[in-house]
């Protein structure tokens, strides 16, 4: 185990803001981290487990000790008559991941491509893309009770997956609540096991992915040439984190009631919606920011990207300065929901982890 002090942390989160942990381990196995739940000083300490940085933001220095998880390996665990079963640690790049499914001949994840951070994020996260989400792919997760130190399992209905949402990202319970206890600062994801399906079908109902066919005239697309379609996609919509600091979409996409929908469309026929099978409505959260005005403006060094609303960034990455603050970030991030809550009575919920 090896302990570090004082440790910069801006090549740690993809929004490149500056700020140091006091204590950094790395978690490379189960070792690593029983080592840590073991010492008398890092046993008992308060953590923060830290995976690619794409979903965080650091508004200061972290007390914390912070699990840095470098878990690797990639294989094929089993081939099922309806799937590939295929097995990541947690400290692998996801976008890795996916191409080394497509180019071992497992497709599946290719909407899922370029998406940034580790696989041991993915569940937590329930991360998606142009129709297609983890729990869409999920077999199974081994973790660790970071108070106990025991390795356990968990399937897609113990995780209770949502809209970028799990049981990783709740506490738990107040006593006497009917509810799965939540893992939220308890456990570390070890290793993600997936299903790939077989045979393979092409998602394909997204509109950026049907322009993608009426400009190829490919209407039948290989995973490889979908995966392909997905990357070029992204980049033109979205910064490259090593260029300009980010960590994608700042905003979840607000679900309403068809009620509330047609009262906002009353007052803006233009707001883009989504119909869900359960009866709810999702909002596009960033037209609802590009309505009111937030494109290309910025609180100091932190600011909303020109090609997408809902993506905030930091505009003095490069820059002989520090770049943005993350309290500049979250001055922005506070403007932009008070805006759209006072025009269209919507309280938009930040994706990532605020620390």
């Amino acid at each position: 185990m090896l302990v570090e002090k004082n440790v910069p942390l801006q090549p740690f989160n993809t929004f490149r803001i500056v700020a140091k942990a006091h204590t950094l381990v790395r978690i490379g196995g189960e070792a690593d981290l029983r080592a840590v739940l073991a010492d008398p000083v890092l046993g008992p300490a308060e953590k923060l487990v830290l995976g690619g940085g794409s979903n965080v933001v650091l508004t200061g220095d972290v007390k914390a000790v912070v699990l840095k998880v470098e878990i690797s390996g990639m294989r094929l665990l089993a081939e099922k008559p309806k799937a590939f079963i295929v097995e990541a640690g947690a400290g692998e790049s996801w976008h890795a991941l996916v191409a080394w499914t497509l180019a071992q001949g497992y497709p599946g994840l290719e909407n899922m491509a370029l998406i940034a951070g580790t696989v041991g994020a993915a569940p937590v996260q329930n991360i998606g893309a142009y129709g297609v989400e983890l729990q869409d792919r999920f077999e199974s997760l081994d973790a660790m009770d970071l108070h106990t130190g025991e390795v356990f399992t968990l399937n897609a209905a113990q995780c209770a997956f949502g809209y970028r949402d799990s049981v990783f990202k709740h506490g738990a319970p107040v006593q006497g609540a009917h509810q799965a206890m939540g893992l939220k600062g308890r456990a570390l994801i070890l290793r993600v096991r997936l299903a790939l399906p077989k045979p393979w079908k092409p998602v394909l109902g997204y509109a950026d992915i049907e322009r993608k066919m009426l400009e190829t005239g490919c209407r039948t697309p290989t995973p490889q040439q979908l995966f392909d379609w997905v990357c070029t996609i992204r980049r033109g919509k979205l910064p490259d984190p090593a260029v300009t600091g980010n960590v994608g979409s700042f905003f979840k996409n607000p679900t309403v009631t068809p009620e509330q929908c047609a009262d906002i469309i009353a007052r803006d026929p233009k707001v883009v919606h989504y119909h869900l099978d359960d009866g709810t409505v999702k909002l596009a959260a960033g037209w609802l920011i590009d309505s009111c005005g937030w494109k290309g403006k910025s609180v100091g060094q932190a600011g909303v990207y020109e090609k997408q609303a809902l993506v905030l960034v930091n505009r003095g990455v490069g820059t002989d300065g520090e770049g943005a603050t993350g309290g500049e970030v979250m001055t922005l991030a506070r403007a932009i929901q008070t805006s759209v809550y006072e025009r269209f009575g919507i309280l938009l919920e930040p994706e990532p982890l605020i620390v």
